[in-house]
């Protein structure tokens, strides 16, 4: 009887087609494995599991949220249950790999609890990391205080609809914790849009006051209205605002659905300097509507409203796989699905998919010169040397047109010196 029903569970599941296995993985399988679960999740795994088990070692991909999931596979393994019976996973069993109901998202997120901290080298994680307007000595540790974001722009993936808060209550009770066990002070909230509107922000403004932290975060333009946020970021503790602004183009803007508009980003950089803290000028370059004229305009833009205190330059966007972005490059023919995309896609700061009318040694030649001239600008105005600028030049020359896939970024020799 136990069988019959386990078929007919397997049965009921939907079978995909199965393309061929690499052969690496049954030999890692194999050879490492021994009788445990390998499980993946997250970002990466969920929009395409079934591609990443017949191209990984893995034996289950967790879809979407996985707090309670992981803990009933857990119990599976523990007590000999099956898999199939665990809502929000893709799973191999044998060859044929199987995919099970999705699971819902945790509207509570104040019941999830928090982090087994002590389990932890803390005195490592709470040094490992350094924001803008640290002191020596501080201590930092990331968070995350909300889920998901108000848009949906068309470069990136979000593994659920919507946008989900934990309460102020639930937040700062985190804070003090790490605060009296670890000593950190500096966070950086991790939210895709901890700036999410004026009445979260005035929930948070008085009890981060209260608590005499520093942190950073992320936001969107958009909410960049009204004196409401010139209030909370000068009295809030933050330091550092991480902004999308993508594009100075309006058409650009509009055809990656970020529902904003120049004039939004011109009025957000003019806060920040105004209110005297660091902010990110994010910018991406080659997205459908890009031309020589938009990059120009994004480096003038960047040089206009620079602080420099980060070097910033300027990327290529990449359609990674679930993001709108993606679907629309397969709907053109210039991707054949995840196989696809993984061969072409080498480092982040080569195109992965060419969007615009030029070839893309081209868009490379444009892309070279435009950040060539923002490392330049921030040379001139940094204590940054010429050998140090020209050696991040000539890497930059050595991923474009040699294909030195090696490269890391440019901010990342600020931390060597």
């Amino acid at each position: 009887l136990f069988i019959a029903i386990r078929c007919l569970l397997l049965r009921s599941l939907r079978r995909p087609p199965r393309p061929t296995l690499f052969p690496y993985t049954t030999l890692f399988r194999s050879a490492h494995k021994k009788d445990a679960w390998l499980v993946i999740g997250g970002p990466g795994p969920s929009p395409i599991p079934v591609w990443m088990l017949y191209n990984t070692p893995a034996d289950i991909a967790c879809i979407g949220e996985s707090e309670e999931t992981i803990v009933e596979l857990l119990r599976c393994k523990v007590e000999g249950g099956y898999p199939e019976l665990v809502y929000g996973i893709a799973f191999r069993d044998g060859r044929v790999v199987y995919s099970t109901e999705r699971r819902n998202p945790i509207r509570d997120l104040d019941s999830i609890p928090f982090p087994a901290w002590d389990l932890f080298p803390m005195d490592r994680y709470t040094t490992c990391l350094k924001l803008w307007g640290m002191e020596p000595g501080d201590r930092t540790f990331g968070m995350i205080t909300s889920r998901g974001c108000t848009d949906r722009c068309s470069f990136c993936y979000r593994m659920e609809k919507g946008i989900r808060f934990r309460s102020v209550e639930n937040v700062v009770e985190e804070i003090k914790i790490l605060k009296d066990r670890y000593g950190v002070n500096c966070y950086f909230m991790n939210d895709e849009l901890f700036i999410a509107s004026k009445s979260r922000m005035l929930e948070f403004s008085d009890a981060l006051r209260e608590l005499d932290i520093k942190f950073s975060c992320n936001a969107r333009v958009d909410k960049f209205n009204g004196d409401m946020i010139r209030l909370f970021l000068q009295h809030s503790g933050c330091t550092f605002v991480n902004i999308g602004f993508e594009s100075s183009s309006q058409k650009v803007l509009d055809r990656m659905n970020k529902r904003t508009t120049v004039e939004e980003n011109v009025r957000a950089a003019e806060i920040c300097r105004e209110v005297g803290i660091g902010f990110g000028l994010n910018f991406l370059w080659g997205l459908p509507g890009d031309t020589p004229e938009s990059l120009q305009s994004n480096v003038a833009f960047i040089k206009k409203y620079n602080t420099y205190d980060q070097l910033r330059t300027i990327r290529p966007v990449t359609p990674y796989p679930g993001s709108p972005l993606y679907y629309q490059a397969i709907d053109e023919g210039l991707l054949e699905g995840p196989g696809d995309f993984f061969d072409k896609f080498t480092n982040s700061d080569r195109i992965t998919v060419n969007f615009t009318d030029l070839d893309t040694d081209t868009c490379h030649r444009f892309l070279f010169v435009a950040n060539r001239d923002l490392i330049h600008d921030h040379q001139k105005h940094t204590d940054m040397t010429i050998t140090e600028a020209e050696r991040i030049i000539e890497d930059f020359r050595s991923l474009y047109f040699e294909k030195d896939v090696s490269f890391r970024g440019a901010r990342h020799y600020e931390a060597e010196t």
